[in-house]
């Protein structure tokens, strides 16, 4: 079960520190409601906006910029993510809780 835990008792055989638990899924929600409304204003522009998609910029159209920065965002999230779950239940609170 260690296996699933992220934070900074991950490697350990100690269970995660509730705190620390619902730190991290604030976190990860919150990352993937961004991610999800650029996914999905690109998936409305695509469908109702086509010109816009077909519009060249850097010698490519939009939607396969669009498309790159899509994949390139879900690595940065994923290393901010991970960076952040590792850090002291008490790190990311110093300035209260939101």
């Amino acid at each position: 079960m260690s296996g699933l835990l992220h934070g900074p008792n991950a490697g350990s055989d100690q269970p995660e520190d509730p705190v620390i638990q619902t730190r991290n899924s604030k976190l990860g929600l919150k990352l993937f409601g961004i991610y999800a409304a650029i996914y999905a204003a690109y998936v409305i522009v695509g469908a109702f906006l086509p010109g816009v998609m077909k519009t060249r910029l850097a010698g490519l159209n939009v939607a396969v910029l669009w498309g790159f920065l899509l994949i390139l965002l879900a690595f940065v999230m994923a290393i901010v993510y991970g960076r952040m779950c590792a850090r002291p239940a008490n790190t990311n609170n110093e300035g209260g809780n939101r």
